[in-house]
């Protein structure tokens, strides 16, 4: 393969970190509001039937919609939290990538992007669903060949 070749695939792997640094920023940022974006007040009432305690073997918690709708908000933050940091490692990956750690950093990134598109699969199976979890899998992925491949 030609030198320039070889550095265009170079730099089009940059760019495409740059890219999914970009985009996992502005979506963990916005992920912060799908609990209001999604309408989680009207597919969780307040009020409704008792819920089935929550058991784990001698422990037994009585469950309240309240409980589930705290749940929702921490869980819902703290995967923006972490989709945000994605995001910000991947803009910033000329600072860790090239220490003696970067390609198991990238390689954790690429599991975790791999983790979100199977878990995809909790949505449904409709073709958007296969799309988007295609999409996430490209994601982890990159970041695979970005822990492999030595970027400059």
């Amino acid at each position: 393969m030609s030198p320039t070749r070889e550095v265009f695939k170079i730099h089009l792997m940059a760019y495409l970190i740059y890219l999914t640094g970009a985009f996992a920023t502005l979506l963990g940022t916005l992920h912060f509001f799908f609990p209001l974006l999604f309408d989680f007040d009207q597919a969780m009432p307040r009020e409704g039937t008792p819920l089935r305690p929550f058991q784990l073997w001698f422990i037994r918690y009585a469950t309240l919609r309240s409980d589930v709708r705290g749940l929702i908000w921490v869980m819902n933050h703290w995967s923006s939290f972490w989709i945000l940091t994605c995001g910000l490692l991947d803009l910033f990956w000329t600072q860790w990538l090239h220490l003696s750690f970067g390609p198991l950093v990238s390689l954790w990134l690429a599991l975790a992007w791999f983790v979100r598109a199977a878990s995809q699969l909790y949505m449904g199976r409709r073709r958007g669903d296969w799309l988007i979890l295609l999409g996430f899998a490209t994601i982890g992925a990159l970041h695979v060949l970005v822990a492999v491949v030595p970027l400059p």
